[in-house]
């Protein structure tokens, strides 16, 4: 039953990726201008990072945090598989694309710090509940160019990142065949492709709202856990 789902799923462009996804990777440090911002050199190959996929959560749902923590906002754009992809070449990684969408990479820097001074995984700190808020679908055929579409986000109505996919390190192409060595990309998975210059924190009763192009834009409330 399940496996006839995610087939009649992908035959449709998977609108409902964030049901049917098992995975949800991460590319961090994927822009030049974050890395400018940062003063770190460019990674030499992605580094790639999971979030838990019931960290996800849509729009009229709220971003939940503790007031004792700092959290980041990271404006992305989302890319989902729409077919098994295995060991795939960067030429053809992008025929198994099945959509995309617009994410935030909520990271949690308290917990991300400690584990980054401790060679520890990120996984706490990155997989968080509501680390992952996600716009509806976008279909394949609106992006002819992943690499070069344009992302914004407004804190309280303040931009805050104004960055385009053409400032990337590693391309789209790249970073689904780089992934596909390691792990199978399946239906419905999402792959975040990174954030560019701008990232900050995000407190308690704080707006977002973020856009991709003229496709879609999202917004989303942060409220507090305690």
């Amino acid at each position: 039953m399940a496996s006839h789902l995610v087939s009649r799923m992908a035959s449709v462009h998977l609108p409902n990726f964030s049901e049917v996804g098992r995975k949800i990777v991460g590319a961090a440090l994927n822009y030049k201008s974050l890395a400018k911002d940062l003063k770190v050199q460019h990674p030499q190959r992605p580094i790639i990072f999971l979030k838990a996929t019931s960290s996800y959560i849509k729009v009229g749902q709220d971003i939940e945090i503790s007031k004792s923590d700092i959290v980041n906002y990271e404006v992305e754009l989302g890319v989902i598989i729409g077919k098994k992809c295995k060991k795939v070449t960067e030429s053809n990684a992008l025929d198994y694309i099945g959509g995309y969408c617009l994410a935030l990479d909520m990271t949690n820097v308290s917990i991300l710090s400690e584990a980054r001074k401790a060679s520890a995984p990120w996984d706490l700190g990155k997989g968080f509940d509501t680390a992952c808020p996600v716009s509806k679908f976008i279909p394949k055929e609106d992006i002819k160019n992943p690499d070069d579409v344009k992302l914004w986000l407004k804190l309280n109505g303040d931009i805050k990142q104004n960055g385009n996919t053409n400032d990337m390190i590693f391309s789209t192409a790249h970073l689904i065949s780089f992934v596909s060595q390691f792990m199978t990309l399946e239906p419905g998975d999402l792959l975040l492709t990174g954030s560019p210059s701008g990232v900050g924190p995000v407190r308690p009763n704080d707006v977002l709202e973020c856009g991709l192009d003229d496709l879609v834009t999202m917004k989303f409330s942060v409220k507090p856990t305690d």
